[in-house]
């Protein structure tokens, strides 16, 4: 609805994934260019552990964008299935006619020889498995036995886990310690530094910009450092924050955000850090 005001093609803060938005701060930089010269060089196993909102799913689609003229990926958003469902969904990713009956054995064979196509033709393959912290014990067995496939020379297939802090827990239970040695680099992403916010607002105001005429300068500096403050530097709340900003300011016509529109719109979020009221800001430094 604020779209013609603020000269704006789209949505610039929806929470919906979109590569189009990557914004490579510190920590996602430093995942990228990991799992990017891990895969190229032909290592087997890695894992980017982040935090809920602080775009492991946004990394994931830019690395899926960036290698594929490189190697054929697959990727598996939803893992929290069984063994055979996994093994099911990455044979329908590398387009795998089954043979039935089907059984686990047959569907593993299936994988392993078109695995064996593609390294004879020269050619990676990399699977990417997202929200892998939702994956039951049973099918993180499974994963492991897919990493197992290898010729003398290399991995045949090269497995990217993405999750929540949970995923360290779950790879740490005795029973599945050996996956956890395969693991050759890891990543952790965190918050946005509170000095990127401003920055971060700006990139995704510029790429839902009509042209290069538009003014993006939409936040004054108040609002970006309540924003700040009020999500942690976590940019799905950002994005959620500054949505309604937009949409407040639009209701009254205007064109700048400003502290007010900022404060209220936060407080309308689930998830943000109260702010303190000035005596208990006056308190709680005495």
């Amino acid at each position: 609805m604020y779209l013609e005001h603020f000269s704006l093609r789209e949505a610039p803060f929806s929470i919906t994934p979109d590569s189009a938005y990557f914004y490579p701060h510190e920590s996602v930089q430093a995942a990228f260019n990991t799992v990017l010269v891990a895969l190229r060089s032909g290592e087997g196993f890695m894992k980017i552990v982040g935090e809920v909102g602080c775009g492991k799913t946004v990394l994931c689609r830019q690395l899926l964008k960036t290698l594929h003229q490189e190697c054929v990926t697959a990727y598996i958003p939803n893992p929290g299935m069984g063994p055979d469902d996994l093994l099911m969904a990455l044979a329908q990713e590398l387009k795998i006619t089954l043979e039935r009956p089907l059984t686990r054995h047959g569907i593993h064979n299936a994988i392993r020889h078109a695995l064996l196509r593609y390294a004879a033709k020269g050619i990676r393959v990399a699977l990417f498995i997202d929200e892998a912290q939702a994956m039951p014990v049973r099918t993180l067995e499974s994963v492991r036995l897919l990493s197992n496939l290898e010729t003398e020379k290399s991995k045949l297939l090269q497995l990217v886990l993405l999750g929540q802090p949970e995923l360290d827990t779950n790879l740490a239970l005795p029973e599945i310690r050996q996956l956890m040695q395969r693991i050759t680099f890891s990543e952790y992403i965190g918050a946005l530094p509170a000095d990127k916010v401003g920055s971060y607002v700006m990139h995704r105001l510029r790429t839902a910009a009509l042209g290069v005429q538009t003014n993006v300068e939409i936040f004054d500096a108040d609002a970006i450092r309540h924003i700040t403050h009020t999500s942690r530097g976590v940019p799905r709340l950002i994005n959620i924050i500054a949505h309604k900003c937009l949409m407040l300011a639009y209701g009254e016509g205007v064109y700048r955000v400003t502290r007010d529109h900022a404060r209220i719109a936060a407080k309308d979020t689930p998830g943000v850090v109260d702010t303190p009221n000035w005596w208990q800001r006056l308190w709680s430094r005495s």
